[in-house]
């Protein structure tokens, strides 16, 4: 049996890379590991988040990926909310629950902050 350790990296297709990397680094904190014209690898906590050009016509969200779920590493439900809403990112949630919050990214892909109590 193969004995995997954790995910390496999830891959978004996206329509441009570079600005798909300013959303990511700039509001979510994520960090640069590798940087190409067509290809962008960050680091998510532990894990990866690659950007990679899409190619031709095909959408670039969707797919298999429902969403991307992100861990926030503490804090508050009100200043991450007040943060993307800054960026002018429409954020929405579950009624009464204030520990995730849903929006997506420039090319579509819904993303999930969860915040553990």
């Amino acid at each position: 049996m193969i004995e995997t350790r954790g995910i390496d990296h999830v891959v978004l297709h996206v329509n441009d890379p570079q600005r798909s990397k300013k959303f990511y680094t700039e509001i979510l904190g994520m960090t640069v590991y590798r940087d190409a014209p067509n290809q962008v690898f960050m680091h998510a906590g532990a894990q990866g988040v690659a950007l990679f050009k899409k190619d031709g016509d095909a959408p670039a969200a969707g797919g298999d990926l429902n969403h991307l779920a992100l861990n926030v590493a503490g804090g508050t439900y009100e200043a991450p909310k007040a943060e993307l809403e800054a960026h002018d990112v429409a954020v929405s949630g579950r009624p009464g629950d204030d520990r995730c919050i849903y929006f997506s990214d420039p090319d579509g892909h819904r993303l999930q902050l969860i915040f553990r109590h």
